[in-house]
Order: C-alpha cells, then sequence, then structure tokens
C-alpha cells in the first residue's frame, strides 16, 4: 500500500506539472512565501511594521524621489541580531527629515527642509549630531541619502512597497493557520461521522448544519466580538467557520472507503478503529481534502483583507493588503489611484494563484478523466 501511494503521489505531481495555471499558481505562492521570509531585508522600510512615518511626504505618487538628512536619535537604538530582525525588523538608528538642498556655514549645516510641495523652511544643525565622513581632505560627505518611493507613500508618509512586502506575512500566515485549524477540526469530526456513524454521525451533522446555515462573515464578526480584535484573534476566527467543507468531504469519503477488503481484512487482523483510520482510511481519502485546502487558504485571505478593511481585523499600525486599502481608498478617485490598487491586485495575484492551485490538484486527482 505505501507503494502504491508513493507511486500516485509522483503520477499526480506529473500531472500537476503539466498544468500551466498550476506551475504559475506554484511559483507564485513560493515567490510570496521568499518575500515574506525575507521582508525585512528586502524592504526599503526595515522598522517594525514599516512604520517609518513622514507626514511632510503623505499620499506622494509611485517613483517619487526626496533627500533625507539623518539626524541620530538622542537615546540609543540598541542593533538587532538576525533573527530579532528576521522576524521584527530593526529599529530606526536615525530621524529622517526631508530636505531639498544643504550647504554647510561654519559649524552648522543649513537645510531646506521640505514642508510640503513647494514650501521649505531653512533650518540649522549643529555638525555635531551629524555623522561626518573626514576620510578625505578635500571633501565631507554628511549624513544624507536619497530614497526613491517606488509605488509611492500612504498619507502618513510611509512607503507602500516595504508595506505590500510585509503584510504578505499577513496574508500568507492568515492562510497558513486558518487551514491547519479547519484540518484539524474537519477531519477529525468528519472521520468519527463517516467511520462511527449512529448517534455520533448524527449529532456531528446536526452540528454541521448549523454551522452551514450561518453565513460566514456573520460567524466570523461573533467570533471576532466574542475573541476581540487583533492579530492571532483574526485567524482563529476565520479557522473555525471553514472547517465544515472538509468535515462533509472526510465522511463522504470515509463511507465509501470503509466499505472496502481491505478496511474489511484490517478489521479483521484486529487492527484498532484509531489505527484503521488513522494508517488506512485518511491517507486515501485526503486528495479531495487538499483541493479544498487550496480554496480555503484562498477564502481566508480575502476574508482577512474584507474584515480588516472594516476595522475588525488586523489592527494598526501591523501592515495588512485590506487595512492598506481601506487608509488609502480615497485616494483612488483624487490624484493618486495607486495607494489602494497595488495591495487590491496583491490580494487578487495571491488568491488567484491558490485558486488555480486548487485547479491543478482537481485535474490531477481526477484519475478517470
Amino acid at each position: 500500500m505505501a507503494l502504491l501511494t508513493a507511486n500516485t503521489q509522483r503520477n499526480t505531481w506529473r500531472r500537476l506539472q503539466k498544468n500551466k495555471g498550476a506551475v504559475f499558481g506554484i511559483v507564485v505562492i513560493l515567490i510570496s512565501i521568499l518575500i515574506a521570509i525575507a521582508a525585512y531585508f528586502i524592504a526599503p522600510d526595515f522598522s517594525p511594521n514599516a512604520n517609518r512615518i513622514i507626514l511632510e511626504l503623505g499620499g506622494k505618487k509611485p517613483g517619487f524621489t526626496q533627500k533625507f538628512l539623518l539626524i541620530k536619535k538622542e537615546r540609543k537604538v540598541e542593533r538587532a541580531s538576525f533573527f530579532s530582525r528576521l522576524f521584527f525588523g530593526q529599529e530606526d538608528e536615525y530621524n529622517f527629515i526631508p530636505i531639498e538642498t544643504y550647504y554647510q556655514k561654519g559649524d552648522s549645516l543649513i537645510v531646506q527642509q521640505f514642508i510640503v510641495e513647494g514650501l521649505t523652511e531653512s533650518v540649522s544643525y549643529p555638525l555635531s549630531k551629524i555623522t561626518v565622513d573626514s576620510s578625505s581632505a578635500l571633501k565631507k560627505s554628511y549624513n544624507i541619502q536619497t530614497q526613491k518611493f517606488l509605488l509611492g507613500t500612504d498619507k502618513y508618509g510611509r512607503d507602500i512597497l516595504s508595506r505590500l512586502i510585509i503584510g504578505t506575512r499577513v496574508s500568507l500566515a492568515v492562510g497558513t493557520i486558518t487551514v491547519i485549524i479547519s484540518l484539524t477540526i474537519g477531519v477529525f469530526l468528519g472521520a468519527m461521522a463517516g467511520y462511527y456513524r449512529g448517534w455520533i454521525d448524527e449529532i456531528i451533522m446536526w452540528f454541521i448544519n448549523v454551522i452551514w446555515s450561518i453565513p460566514t462573515l456573520l460567524l466570523v464578526f461573533a467570533i471576532t466580538l466574542l475573541l476581540g480584535k487583533g492579530f492571532w484573534q483574526i485567524f482563529i476566527a476565520i479557522g473555525l467557520t471553514m472547517w465544515v467543507n472538509v468535515a462533509r468531504i472526510i465522511r463522504g469519503q470515509i463511507l465509501v472507503v470503509k466499505e472496502l477488503e481491505y478496511i474489511e481484512a484490517a478489521k479483521a487482523l484486529g487492527f484498532s478503529s484509531t489505527r484503521i483510520i488513522l494508517r488506512h482510511i485518511l491517507p486515501n481519502v485526503m486528495g479531495p481534502v487538499a483541493v479544498v485546502a487550496a480554496s480555503n487558504f484562498a477564502s481566508a485571505i480575502i476574508i482577512e483583507a474584507g474584515l480588516s478593511f472594516l476595522g475588525i481585523g488586523v489592527q494598526p499600525p501591523q501592515p495588512s493588503w485590506g487595512l492598506m486599502i481601506k487608509e488609502n481608498y480615497n485616494f483612488i478617485i483624487t490624484h493618486n489611484p495607486m495607494l489602494a490598487i497595488a495591495p487590491g491586485l496583491a490580494i487578487m495575484l495571491l488568491v488567484l494563484a491558490f485558486n488555480l492551485l486548487g485547479n491543478g490538484l482537481r485535474d490531477a486527482l481526477n484519475v478517470k478523466e
């Protein structure tokens, strides 16, 4: 049976590779995972949650370029370790001051500080507060950087690209945790109902029908209000509403498989019900569940984005694609629609990738056709 299962997996993988849509979905998902892992190392704004607020630069268009004078903060900022930066980012050691021009006068640096478009203010900063590279006797290099905002800035002056990159973690995390919760509950209840039948099946099916009759968003609202707003609460709330499909599919598959000869042989050999379910039934009925899991992953991303847009999902300043749309949707009808379009396109692309993967798995597992 193990050899048969291994051969089936290899054949399924070969059929999946021939499906161009599934291959595209896998590539997009793998790229998203790599971006999520290395988010704080590839994002231009590597501060925690990409929350570097520069109010003077609020609502700038994609491709906007700005010079910054970097002034070291008065308090000491600890350098984050590799793993700390990997998970949480690195707090800025400097204050970023937008400027237009600068020149030195005595022991001070005079800058034209950017206020709004077309308006500057002359400000003097002592050179003692500015890191100066005096390695060259002919030229001093002040701590001035030029940054290009490829996707523009939101109304708080935060880099959209950085928040988009780090927001990938939220979408992938909510999908992953939702699928884990839904599979755990759905497989357990579906297996119990399908294998034991009788009163156990009746109770579980009654519970499934009750949950099924409640609209998903309404149920998520109720669970969210019970658990409160927050990062982990929204994951649990979505996961607790998406196990029903899994349970129904597992139950239906087990009702068919349990009547086959090899299950009767396992019972005749005296194997326990737990062993029969875990080692002989579930490995042979998980194909359709994989398709539903991919679909649930996509649905979880959309639900999380919708809840964050409504203000009861992920809370600021943590970047979420749905929250980014909420914060910037007013710009759609004004001068900078990309602020809301960019996270919307990201949601669409990731959801499309998981749907294509689910369709590919369905076709690969449908051996008869």
